[in-house]
């Protein structure tokens, strides 16, 4: 099977993958982790209501980035190997929004 290369991961990473995609004798139409978006989303959905969040794929995935930008990871790399946005106007909207009680937040941890 190819390796991994090319990709927006870390060497690391891609060893590890490369690795199990050995050890498992997957071939190039195989999937690296059966499961299906469903159901994906169907786990993420029980997880949210087992602390009682409404929480879907997505969420965790701007969470992520908001995560990674706010502890000033450099937007460009949110971008490019987090978000894999075509454009960074797209990530400064999706980035942008700031509701007023974080807001007060972080006014109170800057001059607190």
């Amino acid at each position: 099977m190819e390796e991994l290369r090319d990709s927006l991961c870390s060497t690391k990473i891609a060893n590890k993958v490369n690795d199990y995609i050995k050890v498992n004798n997957l071939g190039m139409k195989e999937r690296i982790f059966p499961i299906s978006y469903v159901a994906a989303w169907t786990m993420v959905k029980k997880a949210g209501n087992l602390v009682d969040v409404e929480l879907r794929p997505h969420d965790l995935r701007r969470h992520a980035a908001t995560y990674a930008s706010r502890s000033g990871t450099p937007i460009e790399i949110v971008n490019k190997v987090i978000l894999r946005h075509a454009d960074l106007s797209t990530t400064q909207r999706y980035l942008g929004k700031v509701n007023d009680s974080e807001a007060i937040r972080w006014i109170e941890t800057l001059y607190g």
